[in-house]
């Protein structure tokens, strides 16, 4: 079967073509008919080669089929084939039947259970935060190994699961998961849950409070332990940074996983969901929809926008699926249905704010967003390691809506160096979205490493990396993998991204939005509040088509009280069909051809919904219009960072210190020679920091003041950081001595790159010590 011919967006094509009188934006970015042409153009070369691979399976199917027809030499035996497909397909109809009434059954018990998180650990509740001097709906759970221990003194996790329509749990979903790696490693877990209700005038800013007090209750428990490692999943992540930005003292650590952050950003052709709030104007649906919920604003709506995302696999893929396993254990595709059928609520307020500061506003990166009437977020006052977590492959939180936030926050990578921070990134090649969350080989590879190197991070000199992973085989019994850090620039960043032309037409629509919530606030809000009251809201949620599919599959359906007999007794009874029935094939065939026809649409929606964004917002018009809402946060100027106190105190004690100093420098010299640090060198120092003098007896904080202010001497004074080393180590005693933690540290010189030993030998001969030896 060739598919090659086929190209449904050939029209698309035309508008381009005539889009070429648009005038060049005085930003110099690209012009609009430049971007709709990309835009066009990747959208068809993607879908055509995921037509031509789908056009080759089914090519494959019908060679399948013909064969088995080839095979059939009597008329008869093809009616006997078609009776032997046709009870297969009765009894696979009956079981899937079943497994539904199954889902409704499972989905009606865990709303009248109030919903509790879909964790498969024990767990208790250590503070409710209802009964805090700021009260919502979110709760703080330990979860109890399963027979192990914790270590109290270990470093504790906390896990914050997105609030994004579902409930909570999808962290700890599985055995392999993000609590399952803390907890085999002996650490604490505390799980950071809601309620599918909100509390009466909750806020974002009352849940940051709540996490707040969660995280000092945790400290209170592990006096003993560094601050706890705090990761955050999807909406949990940028709820997250908000918690580490307002609250720097309370956190270790935070990993951000697939967590939206800038949201404007994205490629070209590439990531349309980003485009919804200018095609349906902005904040307003999402106060119409509260308003109209009685004040609540349904969950359920998130994640029907989710499934649209890909129709073909949520609306006939999955359920086609279980039509052919319809033999196999139903327990997999229950237990996720049991947290995708988890519909949550907010408060109008609260997704008002979200959708304001971060989906049309992108309010977070340019540091304009407040949590609430004088209390800003500024993403530079986080202090924590941070590490981001992304994949290609997502096309709910693509690599460039997680990284563009550090672009836009900071100067260039100079400038993480010099507030002493440490940021991490890591992209995977394909997992999707939930995957990131739930992928078993995700959490044996990626949520691994990032355990392991969690450990030793602060031990890392500031600046920005990217975590590579390779693996390394071993004896072949059990995978190992070699983890390094490369340093990374700026511009690095940058080739993530296209040129980030098409975000100037977000500001027209940030411009937009807040023109026409603050019209419907003064016309027909009043109105609409006034005639729906709770009951009426209520009433409209229990009716959401995600609600009714699951409702009234039920065995409360009086329709349904047949089912689990029929199923029982087609189990006792089955003869499923060979897979070369002729006809399993053509249904197999039909299957593809529906799921293609879904995927058509998709696209064509994802292409049309792209052009005619860029259409209404990026012509000059709208440009001028969104200027206002265009401006990104004031950043210094590169050269000015030198100037900053922190820079100046740094280099005032450059002459200043002993071994604990000179050790810290020296490796930051060794660093700058290499483009990467190896995690076992990253262990060793951490192990030298935290139990060897002179190191060991500093503190946490002196530690990391320590390495910041090393690093800030060799960036912005290195010939003198290197002239003053011998200031520093006045014996002949202390220079042996730090140079055998210092070759302890970097290891084996047969492992050291060229610039490295060169530049060991210079330390050396300054320090009047022998050269290393080199083979």
């Amino acid at each position: 079967m060739n598919m090659q011919g086929f190209n449904p967006m050939d029209w698309m094509a035309f508008n381009a073509e005539n889009a070429r009188h648009f005038a060049q934006p005085a930003n110099g970015e690209l012009k609009q008919h430049e971007m709709l042409r990309e835009a066009i153009e990747k959208h068809y070369t993607r879908s055509h080669h995921e037509y031509r691979e789908a056009g080759d399976r089914m090519g494959a199917k019908v060679d399948g089929l013909t064969e088995a027809l080839r095979a059939m030499s009597q008329p008869n035996e093809l009616m006997q084939a078609f009776g032997e497909y046709w009870r297969d397909a009765a009894e696979r109809s009956v079981l899937v039947t079943d497994i539904l009434r199954q889902r409704g059954d499972i989905f009606l018990e865990h709303e009248a259970a109030g919903a509790p998180p879909v964790l498969i650990y024990d767990y208790e509740i250590v503070v409710d935060a209802r009964t805090l001097r700021r009260p919502c709906n979110y709760m703080l759970l330990h979860i109890l190994p399963k027979g192990g221990e914790t270590l109290a003194f270990k470093r504790p996790y906390v896990i914050i699961d997105p609030r994004a329509g579902h409930g909570p749990g999808i962290g700890g979903f599985k055995k392999d998961s993000q609590v399952g790696v803390a907890l085999a490693d002996g650490h604490p877990v505390y799980f950071v849950a809601f309620r599918p209700q909100p509390e009466p005038g909750q806020t974002i800013a009352d849940v940051t409070y709540a996490e707040a007090e969660f995280l000092r209750e945790i400290r209170r428990r592990h006096p003993d332990a560094p601050k706890p490692i705090v990761i955050g999943n999807c909406q949990g992540g940028w709820a997250t940074a908000i918690l580490a930005a307002t609250n720097p003292d309370l956190a270790g650590p935070i990993v951000l996983n697939g967590a939206p952050m800038s949201y404007w950003s994205g490629r070209l052709g590439q990531d349309p969901m980003r485009y919804t709030g200018g095609i349906v104007g902005g904040v307003l649906p999402a106060i119409l929809m509260s308003d109209l919920g009685g004040g609540v604003f349904d969950g359920a709506d998130l994640v029907q926008n989710f499934e649209m995302l890909n129709p073909g696999r949520t609306w006939f893929r999955k359920y086609y699926d279980l039509y052919t396993q319809a033999d196999e254990d139903p327990a997999r595709f229950l237990e996720f249905e049991k947290w995708w059928g988890g519909l949550f609520l907010m408060n109008g307020d609260e997704i008002r704010w979200i959708v304001e500061n971060l989906f049309v506003g992108n309010k977070l990166g340019k540091n304009e967003a407040r949590l609430e009437t004088g209390r800003g977020i500024d993403l530079k006052a986080i202090r924590a390691p941070v590490i981001v977590f992304a994949s290609y492959g997502d096309n709910i939180t693509p690599p460039q809506q997680a990284l563009n936030w550090i672009i836009d926050t900071y100067a260039d990578e100079r400038e993480i160096e010099v507030l002493g921070q440490r940021i991490i990134y890591m992209i995977h090649e394909e997992v999707g979205h939930l995957g990131i969350f739930v992928s078993s080989s995700v959490a044996k590879k990626e949520h691994s490493q990032m355990a392991s190197t969690l450990k030793t991070i602060e031990a890392l000199p500031p600046g920005l990396y990217e975590m590579v992973i390779t693996d390394v085989h071993g004896d072949g019994i059990e995978r190992s993998y070699a983890v390094d850090f490369n340093k990374r620039k700026m511009a690095d960043l940058a080739l993530i991204d296209d040129l980030r032309g098409e975000e100037m037409a977000f500001a027209a629509v940030s411009r937009l939005s807040s023109q026409l919530a603050e019209t419907y606030e003064t016309t027909a809000r009043p109105f609409v509040q006034a005639m729906v009251n709770p009951a009426m809201g209520a009433a409209k949620r229990q009716m959401h088509p995600m609600r009714m599919q699951r409702s009234m599959m039920a065995s409360t359906n009086p329709m349904m009280a047949q089912v689990p007999a029929m199923a029982d007794q087609v189990r006792a009874n089955r003869n499923p069909v060979a897979e070369n029935n002729p006809f399993r094939i053509m249904e197999s065939i039909a299957a593809d051809m529906m799921e293609l026809s879904w995927d058509m649409f998709r696209d064509m929606r994802a292409t049309y919904h792209e052009t005619l964004f860029l259409t209404l917002y990026a012509n000059p018009l709208a440009l001028w219009y969104g200027r206002p809402h265009a401006k990104s946060r004031t950043l210094k100027h590169p050269d000015e960072l030198k100037t900053l106190d922190v820079v100046q105190s740094a280099l005032e004690r450059i002459s200043l210190g002993g071994t604990a100093e000179a050790v810290i420098r020296i490796l930051v010299l060794l660093a700058s020679t290499r483009g990467d640090v190896r995690r076992d060198r990253l262990e060793r120092s951490s192990e030298v920091l935290t139990e060897r003098e002179p190191f060991a007896s500093l503190g946490a904080t002196t530690r990391s003041r320590l390495i910041h202010d090393q690093t800030l001497i060799v960036q912005f004074a290195h010939d003198e950081a290197l002239a003053t080393l011998p200031h520093l180590l006045a014996t002949t005693a202390e220079r042996d001595h730090a140079m055998e933690i210092v070759d302890y540290i970097v290891g084996a010189v047969e492992d050291m790159e060229p610039h490295t030993i060169e530049r060991m030998n210079e330390i050396r001969a300054l320090l009047d010590l022998s050269p290393v030896a080199v083979n």
